[in-house]
């Protein structure tokens, strides 16, 4: 966890969703794509069953130093929210809120809040007490399969965040019912983003960089060498290798995907996708691929699970209450995006 490596992990990505953290890795969602001629470092390290990479602009005073410490802020973000560790603070909450009051670290309160926040806005399509669902269906060790009916029906009353309490004053959480489980997939690269940059910002007095987790999360902070608009991101075609669906220009914003793969279960004639819809218990269906900008990568990350599950007009819905938030969303079987919130030169579209 804590080797350093150089690379250009375009290989190595893997989609936001209702997942969380021990899926396969998959095609890059969307693909960084500053300038070839740019004097780049970039600084890579596998956390959270993916890569991160932190780019900064070459000359960057302690650009090393930087993107290792912004590396092992996401190092030690993962220790302490991962499901996949007995030891991580999320999963001592889990065994213990049920049964009494858990005190919780102070951002790790705000990151609950957050969520529950989300979720009420999105009438609960982001949600991440969903544990016990991902591993109704086999997700949590990467063993897809489809449950009964039975088994949907005992783990839907274990879901929701209304049954997730929080004390602000004492910072303390308690479940409402027992078996529920938090699991912090599908916010919690955009989370470690944010955290990393804070770092760099706060501690390296950087203002140019471009950082991601698997591709499918991405935090821009300013601009890339030599540009005005930001940085270049290209938002791939979910299943077209060669395709982009269009470039999008990031500065000071996060970018993330949620996206139909390749990777789906087989069930009575039906293809059926690995992101799960927490009110029905299904993997949702309407969009091939949700791609959210938004002020904060945990933001981003969190729009992107709730607008495919959403689908077009929810989305579009939520982008005009929330004019700071846009998306471009692929409806299944369509040629061409829908672009909500987005200015002229906020994107691109390739030429035919």
């Amino acid at each position: 966890m804590n080797r350093r490596d150089f690379l250009h992990p375009r290989r190595l990505a893997q989609s936001a969703g209702h997942l969380l953290g021990a899926l396969d890795e998959i095609r890059s969602a969307v693909e960084p794509a500053p300038p070839t001629d740019a004097a780049l470092l970039r600084m890579a390290r596998r956390a959270m069953a993916t890569t991160f990479e932190v780019i900064l602009p070459y000359g960057t005073p302690g650009a090393v130093e930087a993107a290792g410490a912004a590396l092992d802020e996401i190092d030690r973000l993962e220790a302490q929210l991962t499901v996949y560790r007995d030891t991580s603070e999320v999963s001592a909450l889990n065994r213990e809120a049920a049964s009494r009051w858990v005190p919780v670290e102070a951002r790790l309160f705000d990151l609950l809040a957050l969520c529950q926040r989300l979720s009420e806005e999105s009438d609960g399509a982001f949600d991440v007490s969903v544990g016990a669902l991902i591993k109704a269906w086999g997700f949590y060790r990467r063993r897809g399969r489809v449950p009964s009916d039975e088994e949907r029906t005992t783990v839907l009353p274990r879901l929701g965040m209304s049954h997730v309490q929080l004390d602000r004053e004492r910072r303390t959480v308690r479940y409402d019912v027992a078996g529920l489980e938090i699991n912090l997939g599908s916010i919690g690269k955009g989370y470690a983003l944010d955290r990393a940059a804070e770092c760099l910002r706060r501690e390296w007095d950087v203002r140019s960089s471009l950082m991601h987790g698997g591709h499918s999360s991405v935090l821009a902070m300013g601009s890339e060498p030599g540009g005005r608009r930001g940085w270049s991101i290209g938002v791939k075609h979910p299943w077209e290798r060669a395709r982009r669906l269009a470039v999008v220009w990031l500065r000071d914003r996060a970018l993330a995907t949620s996206a139909a793969t390749f990777q789906h279960l087989e069930y009575n004639g039906r293809k059926l996708g690995h992101i799960l819809d927490p009110r029905t218990g299904w993997p949702a269906e309407g969009l091939a691929s949700a791609t959210v900008l938004a002020p904060t990568a945990a933001e981003a990350d969190a729009l992107a699970t709730a607008f495919y599950i959403l689908g077009v007009e929810e989305a579009r819905a939520y982008c005009t209450r929330r004019p700071e938030v846009a998306a471009v969303l692929l409806p299944t079987g369509a040629a061409q995006p829908i672009v909500l919130g987005l200015a002229a030169d906020e994107i691109d579209f390739p030429r035919a």
